[in-house]
């Protein structure tokens, strides 16, 4: 969210979806009555620090963080507001005075603040009357999340414990003071929004959310039987696939298992922000993932699938449409369509706030593929992401990294590594002499006896101690069978990070073998 762009929205006013509230050093009494009824209507967003005519009276600087943390914790705390809704303010500089913006998402559940379920109306907001604007709220919530559905013959005997205590493990990682942590099953069950009420029997059961996040894999394909994601590798056969990995389990290990499976055919490109060293697969994979886990429509018959070529990876889930057409950065709006499941995974440290991984994407995708550009697209039945890659792990991409990185690329990949290197083989003369080996595998994997040939080395008990163990190590070498290291038919290649460092090496000014910063004292 851009300053200018809400300068614009301050000139056009309030409405079904802005709200301004002043609020110079404390939340407004109003405040969750407005997120409550954002999140039982069609979502909004709040500006605190701006009067009802659209001035900004701006947010006491020294108010601001406790403001954004009093907001946090009081919306995932039941007592304020039934059930949960973790928000996630943000502080804007408006005419050199601060904002705070507050996004609030269309909730698949029903919402209470002190008691009462508010709506939302061009008017405001308003307090719900009667059964019948109860009975019509529900109705419209199911048609919209079919991940509210109530499974009648579903207890909690019939979901695994195991899977609440590795919930509360990923809690305590995130937050060794989780109001979460004390809860029974059943109390987080309830405190997470996995029960509903039945619109035809009218009694309360838990959801399909439930059964997706803690149910056995019966009861999942019990309930929905299409339920599964498809993860294919395409590199050399296109029609078929190279490897594969069908997704029917839980939710909570169906994203590791989709990680890791993009961990094994995807490289991850050493990479610095400011001192600390990133990874930016992680970065961009987990906002992909957590995407078609949380835009899934669950009750369809087709599949989730994640595809990796050679020059690209693409993602499609069957959803159903909220928008049409291409998605960015600028005109994203968060709409989960499964919001309980999102809530849980947010807790749980696996997803970020909605709406991040558009933003996210769009800004680590260009530095891990040489400037490319992702591409989120939003049909009548798929939303469809494209991830363009520059270079495959065997080095014969579109581009190659190697030839286009820039002296400012070495230079932030050799501030760590050369001190690794260093470390583990010797002093700085000495590293110079893994280069060759390096620049043999440019192109293409080496067995043992070609990389020792490239290194000039006749004893093989040398050229594996003081040359393949420390490329390993410093993961520049890698294995093309990790799984059997000692096959005949074991190869060796780069890593993304050797690529890096070697072009690093191909950028110095001087022309001797050496790694840039090395000056031969």
């Amino acid at each position: 969210m851009k300053p200018s762009e809400v300068k614009e929205i301050l000139t056009t006013g309030e409405g079904l979806h802005v709200e301004f509230k002043e609020a110079r050093d404390r939340l407004p009494g109003s405040f969750f009555d407005t997120v409550c009824a954002f999140l039982n209507t069609d979502g909004g967003t709040i500006y605190l620090g701006v009067n009802d005519n659209g001035g900004v009276t701006g947010v006491e600087p020294r108010a601001v963080a406790r403001l954004k943390s009093d907001i946090a914790n009081l919306s995932n705390n039941p007592r304020q507001l039934d059930p949960p809704f973790l928000l996630f303010p943000h502080e804007l500089a408006i005419d050199g005075k601060t904002v705070i913006a507050v996004q609030v998402p269309l909730s698949s559940q029903i919402h209470r603040h002190g008691g009462e379920i508010m709506l939302r109306s061009e008017d405001g907001d308003y307090r719900l009357r009667g059964t019948h604007q109860l009975a019509g709220l529900a109705n419209r919530k199911l048609s919209l999340f079919s991940e509210q559905r109530v499974l009648p013959h579903l207890t909690v005997a019939d979901l695994r414990p195991e899977l609440f205590d590795k919930a509360r493990s990923l809690m305590r990682i995130g937050d060794r003071r989780h109001p979460w942590l004390a809860f029974s099953d059943e109390e987080l069950l309830k405190v997470g929004g996995f029960f509903n009420r039945d619109p035809n029997s009218g009694r309360p059961g838990l959801t399909l959310a439930a059964a997706l996040l803690f149910g056995s894999d019966e009861v999942i394909q019990n309930a929905v039987p299409g339920y599964k994601f498809d993860c294919l590798l395409r590199r050399r056969n296109q029609e078929r696939y190279d490897d594969r990995l069908i997704v029917r389990t839980n939710l909570i290990d169906a994203y590791d298992l989709m990680m890791g499976f993009i961990e094994k055919h995807l490289d991850d490109p050493f990479h610095l922000e400011g001192d600390l060293r990133i990874s930016l697969r992680e970065k961009i994979f987990r906002e992909v993932v957590s995407n078609i886990i949380a835009h899934r429509e669950y009750t369809s018959a087709a599949p989730a699938t994640i595809k990796i070529y050679r020059d690209r990876v693409e993602l499609e889930n069957p959803h159903v449409a909220h928008f049409f057409g291409r998605i960015t950065p600028d005109n994203v709006r968060p709409f989960p369509k499964n919001p309980t499941i999102c809530k849980l995974m947010i807790q749980l440290g696996r997803f970020d706030e909605l709406g991040s991984g558009v933003i996210n994407v769009h800004r680590y995708l260009p530095l891990y593929a040489n400037g490319a550009t992702p591409v989120f697209q939003e049909t009548g039945h798929s939303f469809v992401t494209t991830l363009p890659l520059t270079v495959d792990r065997e080095g014969q991409g579109s581009e190659r990294a190697t030839e286009h990185a820039t002296p400012e690329v070495g230079q932030q990949v050799t501030q760590q590594v050369i001190q690794q290197v260093t470390q583990q083989v010797g002093s700085a003369d000495d590293y110079s002499r893994l280069l060759p080996v390096l620049r043999a595998c440019a192109t293409k994997s080496l067995s043992n006896k070609e990389l020792q040939a490239a290194a000039g080395i006749r004893d093989r008990s040398t050229f594996h101690i003081n040359y393949l163990t420390p490329l390993l190590k410093l993961n520049l070498l890698e294995r093309t069978i990790p799984d059997k290291p000692t096959s005949s038919k074991q190869k060796y290649r780069l890593t993304e990070k050797g690529r890096q460092l070697l072009a690093a090496a191909n950028h110095s000014t001087d022309k001797r073998n050496e790694w840039p910063g090395d000056t031969g004292d």
